[in-house]
């Protein structure tokens, strides 16, 4: 009994320091970004409290100066547009996959997940040659289309959710005369509801958060997105911390609000693609 207490209580302490670390530079960036100029030349602390707690100008100046309303309209496009394709996409190979018997069809698989082992910066100079070849460059259009590109897990995901639904489904449909594509349509794709709700979190996080893609091929500032509109702030507000941690929240808080309102499809999502 000795040794179980031990253990637990070695758990919960390392779980509270885990959350501690994950949690203190997220209350540093709040109480930042709530500091006035003189407050943060005080240097006073990162944890110090502001004399305001309801200070909200630095927000105010972020979102303005920052064009932070044009940043989530590039970004909301660059999302619904991107994780349609992948959705598309992805769903459409793991049911060819799973459904189609072809010649070289483990080589397919076995490309998909080399490709997946390469790193994405050996690459990156062809790619960018392609992209700037079909005038995607500076456009909207150029990280849409490197998004869209479905990666392994996003195909994973939907691979396991196709191989859980019975064949029974498709043969059913094949006797009322649908073909491939019809069964597809109307029957695979209505049932892939959870596997579409998992892929669209963890694609739309990773595309949300992404700084590399739209700062390389997208650098005007029209078409400054949620990550590379904040990193515009190290310009004209380079030693304004409080302003920069303003930024911060606002970009922090779709994607928490988000992951705290279905954060159950990720893990239902995962755990019935693993166990199927």
């Amino acid at each position: 009994m000795t040794r179980r207490a031990v253990a637990r209580a070695l758990v919960y302490l390392s779980l509270v320091l885990a959350t501690l670390m994950v949690l203190l530079p997220l209350v540093v960036v709040f109480l930042t970004s709530l500091k006035t100029s003189r407050e943060m030349a005080d240097d006073s602390g990162a944890l110090a409290l502001p004399d305001d707690p309801f200070h909200l100008g630095n927000y105010v100046t972020a979102f303005e100066d920052g064009r932070m309303l044009t940043a989530f309209a590039n970004t909301a496009v660059i999302l619904v547009v991107a994780i349609g394709g992948t959705i598309l996409i992805g769903s459409m190979t793991a049911y060819a996959i799973d459904r189609f018997t072809f010649r070289f069809k483990k080589l397919v698989v076995t490309l998909f997940l080399v490709a997946a082992l390469v790193p994405g910066v050996t690459t990156q100079v062809a790619t960018f040659q392609i992209v700037n070849s079909l005038g995607l460059f500076d456009t909207l259009w150029a990280p849409i289309a490197l998004y869209m590109g479905t990666d392994i897990v996003s195909i994973y995901i939907f691979l396991q959710f196709v191989r859980s639904i019975p064949v029974s489904l498709d043969e059913a449909a094949r006797l009322d005369g649908a073909n491939a594509f019809t069964i597809y349509r109307k029957v695979i794709f209505p049932l892939l509801k959870p596997a579409i709700a998992t892929v669209v979190i963890v694609k739309g996080i990773n595309v949300y958060n992404d700084f590399y893609i739209p700062f390389l091929y997208m650098p005007s500032e029209e078409l400054g997105v949620i990550s590379t509109s904040l990193f515009r702030f190290k310009g004209p507000f380079g030693a304004h911390w409080e302003t920069i941690s303003a930024g911060t929240v606002l970009v922090i808080l779709p994607t928490l609000i988000v992951f705290l309102f279905l954060q159950r499809f990720i893990y239902n999502g995962f755990m019935r693609g693993a166990t199927r």
